[in-house]
């Protein structure tokens, strides 16, 4: 039975502000208000049958990301987490040596591409099962519809015996002139970085051609934890592995390469011009998400407003993309150059560059609705029975307000139940820990205070998820805990209603131990 491989890994640079490092593009809901991922986990799932496994390779830190892909999904996975990643070439090896039995048949696909006719894409991938089980690697292409200089190309040689045509050679994002030549000279495609082969044969040609990342990755996945659906391979081996893309590292020298033709639809969804492309337009061609307008004289323009009314006048072959903390606008002709612009804001240090406001975790999320300097708001989302980790903060003191649900707060020694209204405080070097023991969705309000509001201020001593412990520092004082610990600082305040200009109250006691004054 054939086995998907799911290749989880990139950062969709030019899919920002909606993509970003620690939410990449593949997690969006970029489609109809899906993700790509959920839309390549459904389209792969029905070749490995009704007992089959799929492998996803991703990021260890997209670790709850991907496991709530695979179950919205419905479908069974192993999961193979990358503590650092090396590209294609290692996430294709590291799945190959998952496999079970050295001649399983595995589909190698990424998981950001679209590809809306299903059946179609498995009819190939059933046409594609012959030729690859006789020992080639199939590569899939596209039949090309312009010069693009975003694509690698594929040209095609002699017919194969079992189908498909023989690789003559790749060509890596021709320039535009070399784009021209091959379209004119025929017999290419687009190579949609998609492969089907024999997980033994793909380990042969990584040590005939790259023998330095398999060693890598064999001695990664030598002793690699594994958990239920869960494998996480050695990070000291993958540290030191070199970073090369499947293409180069192999593709480009084995001979044994075939190509197969698919005539649908496809997208590898690579910028927002391609996100516009692939998006109903009307008659101006103009193509507007969520709340977005596209008003009298706008031709050619993307919108991307998914929160708010967006509004665009007498724009031409523009790309508005709207989110809660960036806005972007470019030229479509420019869609390719936002990669360079998030390595800008990067070096500058912007935030915004990695992370968005809104920000998930394995209990829920948390939304940083303002930040000053010396506090900080957030709206935390916990998920039915989430849990948060037991920590402390030694530079911030919190207060959390719950405003939807009921939770389970511990500070300290103690666990009170809070009811909506209802707030408590928290010092900085306290334990602490909320839950949601209910079956809705708990809302809690969280205003810090302190010199400092790094995420990273967190001593975490306890975690349902499995998350890395830190430990209790030692030089630092925490209050004790146990029959002998002194009565910790706890208070279960009615919450006070908002001033006329909106303002906070500030509920602050000179018994509390780190509240700034």
């Amino acid at each position: 039975m054939l086995q998907p491989v799911v290749l989880c890994g990139g950062s969709g640079t030019r899919l920002w502000p909606v993509s970003r490092k620690a939410f990449p593009k593949q997690f969006a809901e970029l489609v109809g208000g899906r993700s790509l991922l959920a839309m390549t986990l459904e389209r792969v799932a029905p070749l490995a049958g009704p007992q089959g496994d799929l492998i996803c390779v991703g990021a260890a830190e997209h670790h709850f990301l991907l496991g709530d892909a695979v179950a919205g999904a419905g479908c069974r996975a192993t999961v193979i987490l990358e503590p650092c990643q090396r590209s294609t070439a290692a996430a294709m090896a590291l799945a190959a040596l998952q496999a079970q039995d050295p001649e399983q048949l595995q589909l190698f696909c990424p998981a950001d591409h679209h590809i809306p006719d299903a059946e179609a894409f498995r009819a190939m991938v059933e046409r594609a099962e012959v030729t690859a089980l006789a020992g080639a690697i199939v590569v899939f292409g596209v039949a090309p519809t312009f010069a693009s200089t975003a694509y690698g190309y594929i040209e095609r040689g002699a017919p194969h015996a079992y189908g498909g045509h023989r690789v003559v050679r790749f060509v890596e994002k021709p320039t535009a002139e070399r784009a021209q030549q091959l379209l004119r000279g025929g017999h290419v495609d687009w190579n949609a970085g998609i492969f089907l082969c024999r997980a033994d044969v793909l380990l042969d040609a990584m040590e005939r051609h790259a023998p330095d990342i398999l060693a890598s990755c064999r001695d990664a996945m030598r002793d690699a934890q594994r958990g239920t659906g869960v494998v996480r391979p050695r990070a000291v081996p993958l540290q030191g592995c070199r970073s090369e893309s499947i293409d180069v590292a192999v593709m480009q020298r084995h001979a044994g390469l075939v190509v197969l033709p698919f005539e649908g639809a496809w997208s590898d969804v690579g910028s927002w011009d391609a996100v516009a492309g692939i998006r109903p337009h009307d008659e101006r061609g103009n193509c507007v998400e969520g709340q977005g307008l596209a008003a009298a004289g706008a031709q050619g323009t993307y919108i991307h407003a998914p929160h708010r009314r967006v509004v665009a006048l007498g724009t031409n072959d523009l790309v508005i993309v709207d989110t809660p903390d960036a806005v972007l606008v470019a030229d479509r002709s420019a869609a390719e150059a936002v990669k360079g612009l998030v390595h800008e804001l990067e070096r500058r240090g912007d935030a915004q560059a990695v992370e968005h406001r809104k920000v998930q975790r394995p209990w829920g999320y948390f939304d940083s609705m303002e930040r000053r300097p010396g506090y900080q708001v957030k709206r935390l989302c916990v998920k039915p029975l989430g849990l948060l980790s037991l920590q402390l903060h030694r530079h911030r003191s919190e207060h959390w307000v719950v405003v939807r649900g009921v939770a389970e707060a511990t500070v300290g020694t103690r666990t009170v139940v809070l009811r909506e209204n209802e707030s408590i405080d928290i010092p900085a070097g306290t334990l602490h820990r909320l839950h949601n023991p209910g079956a809705t969705p708990l809302e809690v309000i969280e205003v810090q205070t302190g010199d400092y509001l790094g995420e990273d201020d967190i001593v975490r001593v306890d975690d349902a998820y499995g998350r890395p412990i830190s430990g209790i520092p030692t030089r630092e004082p925490v209050p004790a805990m146990g029959r002998d610990a002194a009565p910790s600082v706890l208070r279960v305040l009615p919450t006070t209603p908002p001033l006329p200009n909106g303002e906070l109250h500030a509920q602050a006691s000179d018994t509390m131990p780190g509240r700034p004054k």
